[in-house]
């Protein structure tokens, strides 16, 4: 099989879909691997350490894509993209297509298979392609918050972990998943006082019974509860995933008019929609924006700013799919692997992601 790893254009994304070391497996397995010049670079990964392991380096974009059998990228094709990807291709990447029906309509027209890493789902309900991402994300969550609170960066001025005689920020986390709990450890741990909302109890309980989250109020999401907690807070952030979805949306633009002017929103939801009224996807480039005095960051690309180490625990998780699709193909691959299956959100023209369907009401249909 021949696997193209594009260059990503999206803005300020430095991270690549495989490492020189994955390529070296991929190639042991006797398959061809194109790589787009430069596409390691931002995670610190040449031309020539590519070439030693046995992959192409290819220049022309429109050949990397049309000799492809299989796409391995790290986020969404951007528009510039869509036109290069090949009916019955297979695409394998994040997409979070229930946030963007521009892209789901693409894909749906060029008649491609899109597997999204978002989606992969084990027997258990985990997500273990998202999940080290969604670490990464969770824990910059309260560094950029912390970083923005900063008066001159237009925040309230207020320092997270506080000092003594003055009480620390109050920090409101809105969903109690791998982001959430990240950034609870992370806010703890920068000495932030703390109150973590999730919708089970049981998921709070365990919580609680396993001392994850130390000195922390734990709530259910309940609206009246939500609105004490986000009119008093200093830092919000948003981490509800509802798999393969849309987010719902917990704060309504009037909660967020009545928060302290200075005060900093992160809604990491963003890729899926986001879970705060006011939030729209931001980058890295130009990363905030102010509502009602409020600050928002909304990059839907976080752990890019970290390509290194996100890079590298991506494509640990990845590889061992990759190599299930290159072998054995889309079909026998996911007849296989019942949590890869449940990957594809698009498969030759069909919306095969109930949620994705349903956010753009579209048809939805069993791929098989």
């Amino acid at each position: 099989m021949v696997i193209a790893v594009p260059k990503e254009i999206k803005d300020n994304e430095y991270r690549v879909s495989l490492t020189p070391e994955a390529v070296r497996t991929v190639v042991r397995s006797d398959h061809r691997v194109l790589v787009e010049r430069n596409a390691g670079q931002g995670s610190g990964y040449s031309d020539q350490a590519y070439l030693a392991v046995g992959a192409e380096i290819v220049n022309d974009r429109a050949r990397l894509f049309g000799e492809a059998d299989l796409v391995v990228k790290v986020k969404e094709p951007q528009a510039s993209e869509y036109s290069l990807l090949q009916k019955g291709q297979t695409l394998f990447t994040f997409l979070h297509l229930a946030a963007d029906r521009r892209l789901t309509e693409a894909l749906l027209q060029r008649e491609v298979i899109a597997i999204g890493y978002e989606t992969i789902q084990a027997p258990d309900g985990s997500l273990p392609v998202l999940r080290p991402m969604s670490a990464i994300a969770g824990r910059m969550s309260v560094l950029m918050g912390a970083f923005y609170l900063q008066k001159i960066h237009g925040g309230s001025g207020v320092l997270l972990p506080g000092v003594p005689g003055v009480p620390p920020a109050r920090v409101v986390v809105l969903g109690a998943g791998t982001v959430g709990t990240n950034a609870v450890q992370m806010a703890l741990g920068l000495g932030g006082q703390v109150t973590l909302f999730h919708r089970e109890t049981d998921r709070l309980q365990n919580l609680e019974e396993a001392a994850v989250t130390g000195k922390v109020i734990l709530r259910l999401l309940k609206p009246e509860l939500i609105e004490q907690a986000v009119q008093s807070a200093d830092l919000v952030v948003g981490a509800v995933l509802v798999t393969g979805a849309k987010a719902p949306k917990l704060v309504g633009r009037s909660l967020v008019a009545g928060m302290r002017r200075g005060s900093v929103i992160v809604d990491v939801s963003i890729d899926q929609g986001g879970c705060i009224e006011t939030s729209r996807a931001t980058t890295h480039s130009d990363p905030v924006y102010v509502v009602d005095g409020v600050i928002h960051y909304c990059v839907a690309n976080m752990p890019g700013a970290f390509p290194r180490t996100a890079t590298s625990a991506l494509v640990g998780v990845t590889l061992p799919y990759l190599l299930e699709l290159a072998d054995l193909g889309v079909a026998a691959a996911c007849r296989r692997d019942p949590a890869l299956a449940k990957g594809v959100n698009i498969y030759k023209g069909k919306v095969t992601s109930a949620g994705v369907a349903e956010a753009h009401g579209l048809k939805y249909e069993e791929w098989r």
